[in-house]
């Protein structure tokens, strides 16, 4: 433990190893780097973040993080409502839009059923997800979760609640590695994943 001059230091670099992946010695680079800079930047990161934790929304229709009630996604007239991508999280809706090959819109669970952390289905956004197929005309489900045995686990629960709802469920392409998250598959496998989909029933063909 170094022995810090400042206790308003010590405080700084306490909360930032907080965040994930930061170690002592990165909090106390940033800390540092703080103190270096016009006030006024460090002013504006100090309120740029605590807008973020008391104003930041989640869209009432899909639960991707928004500024309003609902979100630029699913606002957009440009967008195809009836085909809809479920994923496991916000960063994947980031990492799918940023291969600019998907123009339909997303559902995030939440997370993916994982029994030994603890999370069944109740845990996610999936009733909401039923409803959606319910209440407008959805015509395909894409499923985009993580390639792994907790993604598959939630891909056959999510198949079997709406099979009778949706004509068309598909699944994206193993393009993505087994045991890959979407975040980290770069964005040229990524897009061909997607537009390369096929039918969930065929997967295990």
């Amino acid at each position: 433990m170094p022995d810090y001059s400042s206790r308003l230091l010590e405080e700084a670099v306490n909360e930032f190893t907080r965040l994930p992946g930061i170690g002592r010695r990165s909090a106390i680079r940033l800390a540092l780097h703080l103190l270096r800079q016009d006030p006024l930047r460090a002013e504006a990161l100090g309120n740029s973040i605590i807008r973020l934790r008391a104003e930041i929304r989640y869209c009432s229709i899909c639960h991707n993080i928004s500024d309003s009630e609902i979100c630029a996604i699913c606002a957009d007239r440009k967008r195809d409502p009836s085909m809809v991508c479920v994923v496991e999280d916000i960063r994947d809706v980031m990492a799918i839009e940023n291969t600019g090959q998907f123009r339909g819109v997303y559902h995030v669970l939440g997370g993916i059923i994982s029994p030994m952390d603890g999370i069944g289905p109740n845990d996610l956004s999936i009733q909401s997800l039923i409803e959606r197929t319910e209440t407008n005309a959805v015509s395909e489900i894409i499923m985009a979760l993580p390639a792994t045995t907790e993604g598959d686990t939630t891909n056959f629960y999510l198949y079997k609640k709406l099979k009778d709802k949706v004509p068309t469920i598909s699944a994206i392409s193993r393009g993505v590695a087994v045991g890959d998250n979407l975040e980290f598959a770069d964005e040229i496998t990524l897009g061909r994943s997607i537009v390369n989909r096929v039918l969930y029933e065929k997967l295990n063909d």
